[in-house]
């Protein structure tokens, strides 16, 4: 008989056996050997259906295609603008792929997007030789204006996010703050007042402190309730709303 033998979001370690029987499958993180699935790093426990992965607790942001991601204009030519993505190499956004508008040959570059302005973009393709493309073409890929930037652990960030977006949306409607969580660990928040948006801040840095803990939607609940007693929340801040501004 099969038998998951830990809890979803629990901390394991090298070595502790996941599951019994042959009804669950090894995914990321997990080997099999005989019957057994068995962790083969340290990290939180995500079961979907019956694979069973291991999402490590630290480690740098590796790009994905499709992944959206918040990143800083770094250099320009006459073409194209490379992005400083949190990776080693910088990722290339093409004049075609800039804007949904049409762009006229000539234009000064610099008029959409200048050196260090945060971009929320989207992974296209990435390849064996460590070449990202971005686009800006897809709802809600824009420049970043006003707010905040804080960076965390990305293998953290779906813990910030909680399932289906239960985690974030909590932070955002008791904060009144817009928040939105790329996968290369940075997150932009952006509030009514820099009180809300310190309290947000605050609530985002320690869901990575406590990411490995169990019953953090709670210990989080409680943390927001504490902070945002005295905070005037006149409404919710969509990232919608952000997109219209």
């Amino acid at each position: 008989m099969s038998k998951l033998l830990v809890e979803a979001k629990a901390v394991v370690i090298p070595g502790e056996i996941l599951a019994e029987g042959m009804d669950h499958l090894p995914g990321k993180g997990a080997f099999r050997e005989g019957e057994k699935v068995i962790a083969s790093r340290v990290g939180l426990v995500y079961v979907n259906g019956s694979i069973i992965n291991i999402v490590p607790l630290s480690g740098r942001y590796i790009p994905k295609k499709d992944d959206t991601v918040i990143g800083y204009v770094r250099d320009m030519t006459y073409s194209s603008w490379f992005i400083n993505i949190g990776y080693a190499y910088d990722a290339s956004l093409s004049l075609k792929d800039a804007s949904s508008s049409y762009i006229e040959r000539g234009a000064s570059l610099s008029d959409f997007y200048a050196v260090s302005d945060a971009i929320l973009t989207r992974i296209t393709n990435v390849t064996k030789d460590n070449n990202i493309d971005l686009t800006m073409v897809g709802p809600g890929l824009r420049k970043l204006r006003g707010g905040k930037i804080v960076e965390i652990t990305p293998a953290k960030v779906p813990r910030l996010v909680g399932k289906q977006g239960s985690m974030i949306s909590m932070i955002k409607d008791m904060t009144g703050c817009s928040v939105f969580a790329g996968q290369n660990g940075r997150i932009w928040i952006k509030g009514k007042t820099s009180e809300a948006e310190r309290i947000a801040t605050e609530a985002v840095n320690l869901v990575e402190e406590k990411a490995h803990i169990r019953g953090l939607t709670d210990y989080m609940k409680k943390f927001l309730e504490g902070k945002c007693k005295d905070l005037k929340v006149e409404k919710k801040v969509s990232n919608n709303e952000e997109t219209k501004k």
